[in-house]
């Protein structure tokens, strides 16, 4: 069974602690913990990093390995990224945009997503609980 990746950008290591008024106090070890579950079966691939090197070479690797489907947070490179964008569009199958807080509700430098371009599907504000949702759509997702 093909894994689903799930990529993490910056600053989400700090979930529980950054803003918990915007982001909750789940952790990002808990946030893996309800997509292995939500996952079941399903092989999950789950990273995190500062550093967009690092995510556009886990993108590669999902490419190269014929992962299932990525569902990515690029969190702030969401509206900064065309390396991301890039390397995104290489990923013949299925790609999920997460985002924890609503963006459309934020500031306006939010409003702007580089990922929108090229993901399926977008799922924005639901809060951690979102991973699970994107998991569940992924699933279906990846049956069409």
């Amino acid at each position: 069974m093909k894994p689903i990746f799930i990529l993490n950008g910056p600053n989400l290591n700090r979930l529980g602690k950054r803003e918990p008024e915007i982001y909750g106090y789940t952790t990002l070890a808990e946030v893996e913990a309800m997509c292995r579950e939500a996952a079941g079966k399903r092989p999950v691939r789950f990273h995190q990093s500062n550093i967009e090197g690092e995510i556009i070479n886990w993108i590669h690797e999902a490419i190269d390995d014929g992962a299932a489907g990525i569902i990515i947070n690029p969190a702030a490179f969401t509206f900064t990224s065309i390396a991301i964008l890039d390397a995104l569009k290489m990923f013949p199958s299925p790609i999920i945009e997460l985002h924890i807080s609503n963006i459309h509700r934020r500031e306006a430098y939010y409003h702007h997503s580089f990922v929108s371009k090229i993901a399926t599907a977008v799922i924005a504000g639901l809060g951690p609980e979102g991973y699970a949702t994107a998991i569940q759509a992924m699933e279906k997702l990846i049956k069409k």
